[in-house]
């Protein structure tokens, strides 16, 4: 044993080949922390040691090779400054750099995730072998910074300028064919041939076959493109980046640039470059929220696996109600593997539900993700039903009819007759009480909320609704599922709206009350998408539909009439924009027109566009043609949804800050960048944010108003995230 650490060995052979071993201890995937980033440089001291290498193989122990960097570490590293940054890349790419130059052949071989870090490793070396099963990325910029361990530097050189702009600021994840098609690996091979593939290329390169020493000439040169291909490489890309990024992502374009200034350079001088750019982007608001959004997500994920661990598999589903939703229920279940029963009183409904599953599977097979045959084994999956004939061996069900809670309780008693004593039923409600709907169930300790958003396909985020008696099983069974259809669960307790909706709906509270004011709709849109939101609240109103608002409007109003009695901002013939619409019978993109007209672009989607009937209506309730600054619509918009989270946060329908925010942020789109409502309560602090709310409040009502809590976090100079890696 030439070096034995905490997280790398490394061995030799009686033919001279040494292997590196990553295997960190008392963790289930390999991740280069500071600790680790020590050792590494202590094993390639040991080789340096040696005088009869003939060659080192880099390897994994786990089934990962390597995710990346120690993500925990960087709200403590980036919080010490730029001087400490730019120290830890030096020392960083002093040792990769040493792997680099080392006096024999190096390969990588990559049976697995190859990421961040990890990738960056196996560019030090001469070249890489890769698994079939593996993928290998450079997904820094998804936390607002880019690969400052050599990835902008050697990745360029290895699979050219274009290749290498497309993998960093898409920070995708790459498949071992699309590597080797573009020359990032040397070879692909079944996982049982890895380590045989990398011996032989050692050897290749030992006996005089493959030219180690011109890889490494390449890698440390400046790229060879002349002044027009650098600006056909470079300024084309910066153009269709700035596009896909937006404005409030600057990490994509950043990486664009730090690859240009140094395709000119030598080593060492485009490392410093990219060292430059890492540190300046590693210290902004974005960033910090980016990560910030990361180790929340490891929170939600962790907190999901423990519920999942209590639970039986979920083998076979049910749906009742085969509209949209439970098309789209059905067909998230049948492509994940689980199959499902989905049943309804009508052969034209289980019809809708089929059609919307056919597209959704048609839609991945034109994108090339499914075979026709594969998507027509999946749609096997779903198997259409009248009755309940088949229920007794479901062990979960899904109730998704209408939003009645007559109709959804006397059809969830229905199905309790016909299933088996230990199957989970399940709710797909957004507002109605889980409590209530238990009230007329014989086992209410089976049975939860398992709200889905919609698109069911697209939208990440299900909320999992604990009633006063749901059971530990239900809550675990029911996530479980949730994971297996490839959602991210949130476990929150019973109240009106739940946790997403209950926030939602102050935000359109604070709207309304923009609307009395006089304040233009499409302004506000415009200055909320401009915010960082996907869309605006008008916009998203139609999106939503204006009876489903003013019904869950209702719900809030019922459950919180102090705040939510009117949803605040009744105008001058006493009724809210959002009424008017609906009683104007203008629902949104359902009818085709709301806040805006809606017509079909050329791929059939509906498009918005202005509509004079709809400006005259909110005109003709507003009180005043106030004027409003962008910074005031802000105002008025953010802080009620942001005190409704803090609200739910202290009530107990969430657990953690990281729950609120990501559920925030999965369930209707909260600008990920700003990290989350109580991540921007603390951007702005807690004493400022609770000046403005109080301000506000004087002129707007409860809607507005702090929490005693609050107002006592603000004075001790509290945090929602008290500690920078903490959520």
């Amino acid at each position: 044993m030439i070096y034995q650490g905490n997280a790398i060995s490394v061995a030799r052979d009686d033919e001279g080949i040494a292997t590196l071993t990553f295997d960190l201890k008392d963790e289930s995937v390999n991740k280069l922390s500071s600790a680790v980033v020590q050792e590494l440089e202590q094993a390639l001291e040991a080789l340096r040691g040696e005088s009869d290498i003939a060659g080192l193989v880099l390897a994994s122990a786990k089934d990962a090779f390597i995710v990346g960097a120690d993500i925990t570490e960087f709200h403590g590293l980036f919080a010490k400054g730029e001087g400490e940054i730019q120290s830890m890349l030096e020392q960083v790419h002093g040792i990769f750099n040493g792997l680099e130059d080392l006096p024999f052949p190096t390969v990588s071989a990559i049976n697995g995730l190859a990421l961040g870090g990890g990738c960056e490793v196996t560019l030090a070396t001469d070249f890489r072998v890769m698994s079939e099963t593996a993928k290998i990325g450079l997904p820094e910029t998804k936390l607002g910074i880019l690969p400052g361990w050599g990835g902008c530097v050697r990745l360029p050189r290895l699979i050219g300028a274009d290749n290498a702009i497309e993998w960093i600021a898409g920070g995708t994840e790459n498949r071992a064919d699309a590597c080797l098609s573009v020359g990032a690996v040397d070879a692909v091979v079944p996982p049982e041939f890895l380590e045989a593939a990398a011996r032989d290329i050692l050897n290749r390169a030992r006996s005089g076959e493959l030219d180690y020493q011109a890889r490494r000439t390449e890698k440390c040169s400046p790229l060879g493109l002349d002044a027009i291909e650098q600006m056909m490489a470079f300024e084309t890309a910066k153009g269709y980046v700035a596009g896909k990024a937006g404005p409030h992502y600057p990490a994509p374009i950043e990486a664009i640039k730090v690859i240009q200034k140094g395709a000119g350079e030598e080593r060492a001088r485009a490392q410093a470059i990219e060292a430059k750019a890492f540190g300046k982007l590693a210290l902004t608001d974005v960033c910090y929220n980016l990560v910030g959004l990361f180790l929340n997500d490891q929170v939600v994920k962790k907190k999901g696996g423990q519920y999942a661990k209590q639970s039986a598999p979920v083998e076979r589903a049910g749906v009742l109600g085969a509209g949209i939703m439970g098309g789209g229920i059905a067909y998230q279940s049948a492509s994940k593997g689980t199959p499902i029963l989905m049943k309804d009183i009508k052969d034209e409904a289980i019809e809708l539900g089929l059609k919307e599953a056919r597209k959704l599977f048609a839609k991945q097979v034109e994108r090339g993700k499914l075979s026709n045959e594969q998507m027509a084994e999946q749609l096997s999956n779903i198997r259409p039903t009248l009755s309940y004939g088949d229920f007794a061996h479901i062990d979960l069900v899904v109730e998704a009819v209408v939003e009645n809670p007559k109709v959804k309780g006397a059809v969830l008693a229905e199905v309790e007759e016909n299933v088996g004593e230990d199957t989970i039923l399940t709710s797909n409600t957004s507002t109605i009480s889980i409590t209530r709907l238990a009230e007329n169930l014989k086992r209410p300790e089976n049975f939860c909320g398992m709200h889905f958003f919609n698109p069911v396909h697209r939208m990440p985020l299900v909320e999992v609704i604990r009633g006063e008696k749901t059971g530990d099983g239900a809550v675990a069974a029911t996530v479980a599922y949730a994971r297996k259809m490839g959602k991210t669960p949130i476990v929150v307790n019973d109240c009106p709206g739940f946790l997403v909706n209950r926030v939602l709906f102050p935000y359109f509270g604070g709207f309304s009350q923009l609307m009395a004011a006089g304040a233009d709709f499409q302004r506000v849109d415009k200055v909320m998408e401009k915010f960082g939101w996907p869309m605006g609240p008008a916009y998203l109103l139609d999106v939503v539909g204006m009876d489903t608002a003013v019904h869950a409007g209702e719900v809030m109003a019922e459950g919180f009439p102090e705040r939510m009695g009117s949803l605040g901002g009744a105008g001058n013939e006493g009724k809210s924009a959002i009424q008017v619409m609906f009683d104007n019978e203008r629902l949104g993109q359902k009818n085709a027109k709301g806040f805006y007209a809606y017509e079909e672009d050329k791929k059939g989607k509906p498009r918005k566009v202005r509509d004079e009937a709809a400006i005259e209506l909110v005109k003709g309730i507003a009180e005043s043609g106030r004027e409003f600054s962008d910074e005031d619509i802000i105002a008025w918009m953010m802080t009620p949804l942001c005190l409704e989270t803090v609200r739910c946060l202290e009530d107990g329908i969430v657990g953690t800050p990281a729950e609120a925010d990501m559920a925030l942020i999965y369930g209707i789109g909260f600008p990920p960048f700003r990290g989350g409502a109580l991540r921007y309560i603390d951007a702005m602090g807690l004493e400022a944010f609770v000046a403005q709310a109080d301000e506000l409040a004087a002129e707007l009502g409860a809607l507005y108003a702090p929490t005693d809590r609050l107002r006592e976090m603000a004075r001790n100079g509290e945090r929602f995230y008290q500690d920078a890696a903490e959520a």
